[in-house]
C-alpha cells in the first residue's frame, strides 16, 4: 500500500472509478473501495450481463429493477457496478461470474481471489 490515502486497484496502481452514470460504490462516489464500514464489500466493478443480473436476481438482490426512493435506477447488460465480493465469488463458482474492471476493482480482493482468477474475468473494452 502506497504512503499517502489513495486506495490500490488489483494491479497496484491509483484505484480509478467504476462508474458514476449509474453512480456505483457503497459511498455512491463512483469507485468500488475497500471500507471497513462496508460489510459488503462492494469492491469488484464488474460489467453487467444478462446472466450475472438474473443469478443476482434469483438470490435475492434485484439489480434490474428501479428503486427511485433509494434513488437506484435499475442496471442493465454493459452498466458497470461494484458488486459484493462474496457475490462475485459465488457467481465465479457458478459460471456466471461477470467481467472484471482491473483498474476499478479494489486490490483487497486479491486477500479472497487470485489475481490469475481476475485476470482470467477481466473486461476488454470494444
Amino acid at each position: 500500500m502506497s504512503s499517502d490515502s489513495t486506495e490500490q486497484n488489483a494491479l497496484g496502481t491509483d484505484l480509478e472509478p467504476c462508474s458514476t452514470d449509474p453512480e456505483t460504490g457503497y459511498l455512491r462516489d463512483g469507485c468500488c473501495r475497500h471500507l471497513e464500514s462496508d460489510r459488503g464489500r462492494h469492491e469488484v466493478c464488474a460489467v453487467m450481463t444478462e446472466e450475472f443480473l438474473e443469478f443476482s436476481k434469483a438470490r435475492g438482490n434485484d439489480l434490474i429493477t428501479p428503486r427511485p426512493q433509494l434513488n437506484f435506477p435499475g442496471l442493465d447488460p454493459g452498466d458497470r457496478w461494484c458488486v459484493c465480493l462474496g457475490r462475485w465469488v459465488e457467481a465465479e463458482e457458478e459460471g456466471a461470474a461477470p467481467p472484471v474492471v482491473l483498474e476499478a476493482t479494489s486490490e483487497a480482493v486479491l486477500e479472497a481471489i487470485p489475481f490469475s482468477t481476475l485476470l482470467d474475468h477481466e473486461y476488454e473494452e470494444g
